[in-house]
């Protein structure tokens, strides 16, 4: 988290308005796939946490903020627009 912080103040430690204006537009467009790349290699290592016997509290517990059935949802790569699409799909088959 150090490192990302200090990319946004590099960013905004750049002078020219438009120079900053261009880098920060440039980060935004990729961001998507920056995100996903984010959310696949989280994915990778809680399932290599798991691989060392690591329970779901432990890896909630790293991960910060989540609970253990949301750490097995991210072992699995379900994102929120996932979770939330799955709880639709039983809710109408209910």
């Amino acid at each position: 988290m150090t490192r990302l912080k200090e990319a946004i103040a590099a960013f905004a430690a750049i002078e020219d308005d438009a120079a900053c204006t261009a880098a920060v537009s440039e980060v935004l467009r990729e961001w998507p796939e920056l995100g996903k790349q984010l959310r696949e290699l989280r994915q990778a290592r809680v399932n290599a946490l798991r691989g060392r016997k690591w329970t779901w509290p432990q890896i909630a517990e790293t991960i910060g903020d989540v609970t253990p059935e949301r750490a097995q949802q991210i072992g699995k790569g379900l994102s929120g627009a996932q979770r939330k699409k799955n709880e639709q799909a039983k809710r109408v088959a209910d």
